[in-house]
């Protein structure tokens, strides 16, 4: 066994050993990170322009993400990231020189429309 199938069968193991909620709560913080920068809302010391395509993209990622997975999450989890999605809707219709209707933006098919 080489060095790099040695290293995928670690990695399977580490992963088998998260638990799924973890999983999900982590790739939607990545996916809320993600999203806040493409809408200039990070913390660099040189703010980018906003880029709202990629940043409808995340945030209906995320919306689908959260969406599909709040059965399994418990209130618990589920709500900071129901919160967090909520709050990028609403910083993408800011940001947007032309936001979209209500139950238009990203990811508002899945949760309804944001306000």
């Amino acid at each position: 066994m080489d060095a790099a199938s040695g290293d995928a069968s670690e990695l399977a193991r580490d992963i088998a050993e998260v638990p799924a909620v973890e999983l999900v709560t982590t790739t939607a913080v990545h996916l809320m990170s993600a999203a806040a920068v493409h809408l200039g809302l990070g913390d660099e010391d040189e703010p980018q322009a906003p880029d709202l395509d990629e940043a409808r993209k995340l945030i209906c990622a995320l919306a689908g993400l959260i969406t599909a997975s709040l059965p399994y999450l418990g209130n618990h989890h589920a709500r900071p990231l129901r919160d967090g999605l909520r709050s990028l809707q609403l910083a993408f219709r800011e940001a947007s020189p032309y936001p979209d209707e209500p139950g238009k933006g990203p990811g508002e098919d899945l949760t309804g429309p944001v306000f």
